[in-house]
C-alpha cells in the first residue's frame, strides 16, 4: 500500500465513503481508514433515505463500499487512526497497527461514540427499540405506547415534537422533573404523562422493549423509548490538530465542511446533531467536492509558478 495520498479520510461509513466517491471522480488519490465499528451496527433498518428506505445499515454500507472501491484511486484500510500532526507538505497520520501515511488534506468522517446511561438493557436496545430520531424511526412505532427519556428544556421541546407520532407518550425524567409549571401543564394538556421514577432496567427480547423496571420494583409496559444521550468524539486527532468544537461537542465546520484548521475537513455525525444516513451522505459529498476544489486550485497555482 502506498504511503502518500492527496487525501486521507478517517472513517469509512456513509459520510467517509461519500467523500471518497467525490474525490475519486475528481481523479484524486484517496485513502480511507476505517475501524469497522459504526455506531448503528445493530440497527435493523435505516429509513428516510431515498432509494434505500427500509434497508439495513450494513447493506447500504456494503453497497457503498463496492461502488467506491471500484475506483482504482481509492484504497480502504481496516485500522484505527490514533495520532496525527501537521507537516511541511500537509499531514501525517499514524494508525493503531503502526502504519504511517501522509496526505495534503484530511477529512474526518469518524462519527461519534454514544455514552449509555447506567440502565441495564439500554445498550442492547439502542438502535432497535431505544431510538434517537422520529424521522428515522417514528413511523414504525407510530400510535404505539412510547416513552421519552430526558429532562429539562430539551426534553420538553422533544416531547412536543414526538406528540406528532403518538398520543400515548410519557416523559421519563429518571429523577426529579426539571420542567417548570407552565411546561408541565403544556405537556399535560396534550395528554403527555410525566414519570419521575428512576429507571433501573429495560427488560427486552433481543433488543425489543417489553417493559421498564423502576427503582421501587414497579414496571411499565412500553413499545419504544426515545433518548438523546451524551456522546464523545470517536477520534481524538481533530483535537490534537487544534480543531475548534461547538458547545455540544461537535467539530466546528462551515457550509463546505471546512474546520478551523487549514486543510482539515469534517463531515457526518461528528459535525451535526442531524444523525441520519442522508445527512451523512450529503455532508460527505460536500466535503469531498470542497477538498478536490482546493487541490485543483493548488495544482493550477503550482503550474503557474513553474511557468
Amino acid at each position: 500500500m502506498q504511503k502518500e495520498y492527496d487525501v486521507i479520510i478517517i472513517g469509512g461509513s456513509y459520510a467517509g465513503l461519500s467523500a471518497a466517491l467525490s474525490l475519486a471522480r475528481a481523479l484524486k488519490q484517496v485513502l480511507v481508514i476505517d475501524g469497522g465499528k459504526p455506531c448503528n451496527w445493530q440497527t435493523p433498518h435505516s429509513h428516510n433515505f431515498l432509494t434505500q428506505d427500509g434497508q439495513s445499515p450494513k447493506a447500504i454500507s456494503d453497497l457503498a463500499k463496492s461502488q467506491v472501491l471500484a475506483y482504482d484511486n481509492v484504497a480502504l484500510l481496516e485500522d484505527f487512526a490514533v495520532s496525527g500532526r501537521q507537516t511541511d507538505h500537509g499531514f501525517e497520520i499514524v494508525t493503531e497497527k503502526n502504519n504511517v501515511f501522509h496526505a495534503q488534506k484530511l477529512i474526518f468522517a469518524n462519527g461519534i461514540k454514544d455514552q449509555f446511561p447506567d440502565i441495564v438493557g439500554f445498550g442492547e436496545c439502542w438502535g432497535i427499540s431505544v431510538i434517537h430520531c422520529p424521522y428515522c424511526h417514528g413511523y414504525e412505532v407510530r400510535n404505539q405506547k412510547t416513552g421519552l427519556l430526558g429532562n429539562g428544556e430539551d426534553a420538553f421541546e422533544f416531547a412536543k415534537l414526538l406528540w406528532n407520532w403518538t398520543k400515548e407518550l410519557t416523559l421519563f425524567t429518571n429523577g426529579k422533573c426539571a420542567l417548570n409549571g407552565d411546561q408541565k401543564q403544556s405537556l399535560t394538556d396534550k395528554g403527555i404523562q410525566i414519570n419521575e421514577q428512576e429507571i433501573v432496567e429495560i427488560v427486552h427480547d433481543k433488543g425489543k422493549i417489553k417493559h421498564l423496571v423502576f427503582s421501587d420494583g414497579s414496571a411499565e409496559k412500553l413499545n419504544a423509548l426515545y433518548a438523546r444521550i451524551k456522546f464523545e468524539q470517536h477520534c481524538g486527532i481533530p483535537q490534537q490538530l487544534g480543531c475548534e468544537f461547538t458547545e455540544a461537542g461537535l467539530i466546528a465546520s462551515d457550509h463546505f465542511q471546512k474546520t478551523t484548521v487549514e486543510g482539515v475537513y469534517a463531515c457526518g455525525d461528528n459535525t451535526s446533531m442531524m444523525r441520519s444516513v442522508a445527512n451523512a451522505v450529503y455532508s460527505g459529498n460536500m466535503a469531498g467536492a470542497a477538498v478536490s476544489k482546493e487541490l485543483i486550485a493548488a495544482e493550477i497555482k503550482k503550474e503557474a509558478l513553474q511557468d
